[in-house]
């Protein structure tokens, strides 16, 4: 595959995943983290780093907005829900070094 054809679509890809997360909202972070051992925050941390790398300033909250596309202090107060002790005890014995 050519490398510009291959840049557009992992750039499609991106733009599905996040379009699939905004429709899911009831999936919290830690239910992410907890099954894939990762989250939107971990996104928004990866579209800084890619950023950077590309030679482009965007800081940690403009790399939320995107993924999260509003502001995070937005989603948390309308979707967030409090992680039960069972997530919590999951997402505790997933880290590493814990297995």
């Amino acid at each position: 595959m050519d490398k510009q054809i291959e840049q557009k679509v992992e750039a499609a890809v991106f733009r599905r995943l996040l379009t699939h997360l905004d429709e899911r909202k009831d999936v919290q972070n830690i239910d992410l983290m907890n099954l894939a051992g990762f989250c939107r925050n971990c996104l928004s941390k990866w579209y800084v780093a890619a950023a950077e790398e590309a030679g482009e300033d965007v800081d940690y909250e403009q790399a939320r907005e995107r993924v999260y596309g509003m502001p995070y202090s937005e989603w948390k107060a309308k979707y967030q829900a409090e992680a039960t002790p069972e997530q919590l005890a999951k997402f505790n014995e997933g880290k590493p070094g814990k297995r």
